[in-house]
């Protein structure tokens, strides 16, 4: 079992993390904004089971490694700290358009909105490999089973990244106009993401296998 102070730790990453404008988050908006709540809904759940996926693909992974190369914790380790300074790295140089979203996508059936809110998470490569890189700095083989201790950590990112996003699904529209009105916010939230993958980064890196 994970210690409490790691999976508040863990937890707190998650919201930061699910807070930080995306791919799934400009889709979201879009659909709802587009097709109204429900479609955005029926979206979420598609996202949310593109979560799922990766994450039963980078915890059976992450078992598989550990067990099978004995330096398998350092390796993952300094990957996963030059992805994490990569992200940050990235999240400067973005530019602010995020939140110019699509108010005029075609309606489409429930089906299909599901469908495409899952693959626009199973066929992007860097959601496994972020967890390939996250999950390593919240888990320890003497805290038990680390198939476990990543299925911990996956029920509370889904958990976090399903209520946000839910939110933000309900009140896309003031969400998006706010955003609109305020560009500062996407200037601050860049490079306060960026320090926070950063810090996240020094903490893999200082990490020791035990």
């Amino acid at each position: 079992m994970i210690p409490i102070n790691n999976l508040l730790l863990f937890g707190l990453a998650a919201l930061i993390m699910v807070l930080s404008p995306g791919p799934n988050m400009i889709y979201l908006i879009s659909r709802s904004l587009s097709q109204g709540k429900s479609a955005g809904v029926i979206s979420l759940l598609g996202v949310m089971c593109g979560f799922l996926f990766h994450i039963l693909m980078v915890s059976f992974g992450l078992t598989a490694i550990f067990f099978a190369v004995p330096y398998a914790f350092a390796l993952v380790k300094f990957m996963g700290v030059a992805y994490l300074l990569y992200l940050a790295f990235k999240t400067v140089k973005s530019d602010n358009k995020i939140f110019d979203a699509d108010q005029n996508l075609k309606a489409d059936k429930p089906l299909k909105l599901f469908n495409i809110g899952l693959l626009t998470n199973v066929l992007n490569p860097k959601m496994a490999v972020f967890y390939l890189s996250f999950f390593p700095q919240f888990i320890k083989p003497e805290h038990g089973s680390i198939l476990s201790q990543s299925f911990q950590l996956g029920a509370i990112q889904i958990l976090i990244s399903f209520s946000v996003n839910l939110l933000i699904v309900i009140s896309a529209a003031k969400m998006a106009n706010w955003f609109s009105r305020k560009p500062i916010w996407l200037r601050v939230q860049k490079w306060f993401m960026a320090s926070v993958l950063t810090g996240l980064a020094v903490k893999m890196a200082l990490a020791k296998a035990k």
